[in-house]
């Protein structure tokens, strides 16, 4: 019997559903301007554009102090 070597793989987690409901977000006209520009310099959506600015930032943010006097969490 000959005995195959088998790589051991990490099991699979399963893939989160994105929820893809549509959001209105408003930014100053300026803003909104820069967001587009880059979107069309990188051939991306707005969206994708938006989200990898929140992803870089986000820590970031968190850092910055809560307005709610009864908890700095916010349940995510």
């Amino acid at each position: 019997m000959q005995e195959t070597n088998k790589k051991t793989m990490p099991a699979k987690q399963p893939d989160k559903v994105a929820d893809k409901r549509k959001q209105s977000l408003y930014f100053p006209e300026d803003m909104l301007s820069d967001i587009k520009r880059e979107a069309l310099r990188q051939d991306r959506s707005l969206s994708w554009i938006v989200q990898q600015a929140w992803r870089i930032a986000r820590e970031e943010i968190r850092k910055f102090p809560s307005i709610n006097l009864d908890s700095d969490e916010v349940d995510e």
